[in-house]
């Protein structure tokens, strides 16, 4: 007779409070009345009726709210195919098996020398309040998670697979590589990643013509609320400033007087955020077996805080990569780690409980974003600060 291995220590416990977490933001979703309410309105409106169009064939690229890579259309139908479940229940489903699964890569990853990383992500997510069910994130975060673990385990080019799904359905994927060791797995993982994304790419064209429409709707975009040149925007307003808020391209924005400028510097930091990672990688010196992680936290965080957009769903992102740092005792990125909870705390404050005081620029909703957006500026600069302390230590010391 055959006996199954006993769980490894502590996943029973782990198991234990996810279910009871989740629970709880199970029951918010399904009374969605906190706050500005309707949280669940983008997968019951919006979501459904994309998923109508797309299930015929039709892509709605015109609508200037379409603002999703070509890989967005297999997220947006996935729903459809699973059985016995209404479209929201269905799509609520598929992202709790995908933060269970992040959950438990993370407990169980190989190389992995910690389980700081799957209680980090169990108890973390949650202060996001019922937000990351409804939107598809989490799933994205699921393949970033699991393409770097396989990097970093092996074979590199099935983690540099799975990281090129998710930047064909989000983008913000193609730069979590920056960091794997030079030479062949930086070779496997970076091909492997680029070659998925661009045969993914290349096959939705044809049955999706259109699909690369996204482009321009992305290119309109202005300075969103939440954004920290939102942020700056949001204080001149108090100030005086004559800029209003306006609902375009599927958020909330601010027009007026020297938006513009914002937007460009929003663009130009973006750019210079991409040359740091380039000068960071050329002149890193060492490398630990927690760099790739660590590497990929710093890339996403300044291309986050730079960006002219920040939805709070992004938090989930920056939870995930944050809980993949921790798995490692050598990694430099605890104290990120422990800046981005209490910045998950005020998002879900920004939103959806006190989000008409941000929309309105009143001094709590503008101090909110003060303090979310000043957390996430702070471990932004930090993650660069000991990552290069890190891995190039004597670069810019003076003899």
């Amino acid at each position: 007779m055959r006996f199954r291995r006993p769980p490894r220590p502590g996943l029973l416990p782990l198991a234990a409070v996810w279910l009871l977490t989740r629970g709880g933001m199970l029951w918010l979703l399904a009374h969605d009345t906190l706050g500005i309410g309707g949280v669940g309105r983008e997968v019951h409106v919006l979501y459904r009726y994309w998923y109508e169009q797309l299930a015929q064939g039709v892509l709605p690229a015109d609508e200037t709210a379409w603002q999703y890579p070509p890989g967005a259309v297999l997220v947006l139908l996935a729903p459809g195919a699973v059985p016995g479940l209404t479209y929201f229940q269905a799509f609520v489903a598929l992202t709790l098996a995908a933060d269970a699964a992040v959950a438990l890569a993370l407990a169980r990853a190989r190389g992995g020398d910690c389980a700081a990383g799957a209680w980090y992500w169990t108890c973390a997510l949650p202060l996001l309040l019922h937000l990351p069910l409804a939107r598809y994130d989490v799933l994205v975060t699921a393949l970033a998670v699991g393409g770097l673990l396989a990097v970093r385990a092996g074979p590199a080019r099935l983690g540099g697979a799975l990281v090129g799904l998710g930047a064909l359905v989000k983008g913000w994927p193609l730069v979590a590589l920056v960091g794997t060791p030079r030479g062949r797995v930086t070779r496997q993982s970076w091909g492997s990643m680029l070659a998925t994304a661009a045969v993914g790419a290349a096959a939705l064209l044809l049955l999706f013509p259109q699909a690369l429409g996204f482009l321009r709707h992305q290119g309109g975009r202005g300075v969103q609320v939440e954004s920290v040149g939102g942020t700056l925007l949001s204080v001149a307003h108090l100030a005086g400033w004559p800029g209003r808020v306006v609902y375009r391209y599927g958020a909330f924005e601010f027009t007026g007087p020297y938006t513009a400028v914002v937007a460009g510097a929003s663009l130009v930091l973006t750019g210079a955020a991409l040359v740091w990672l380039l000068l960071w990688r050329i002149r890193s010196l060492h490398w630990s077996a927690a760099t790739p992680a660590d590497a990929a936290l710093m890339a996403v965080l300044l291309v986050t805080v730079t960006s002219r957009v920040l939805s709070p769903q992004y938090m989930v992102w920056l939870l995930g990569l944050a809980a993949l740092c921790l798995t490692s005792r050598a990694t430099t990125q605890r104290a990120v780690a422990v800046l981005l909870l209490p910045a998950a705390a005020l998002t879900a404050l920004v939103y959806p409980v006190l989000y008409l005081q941000v929309l309105t620029v009143t001094p709590l909703g503008c101090t909110l974003l003060v303090a979310r957006n000043g957390l996430l500026v702070w471990a932004a600069l930090l993650s660069c600060r000991l990552l290069w302390e890190e891995s190039a230590p004597d670069v810019l010391r003076v003899p």
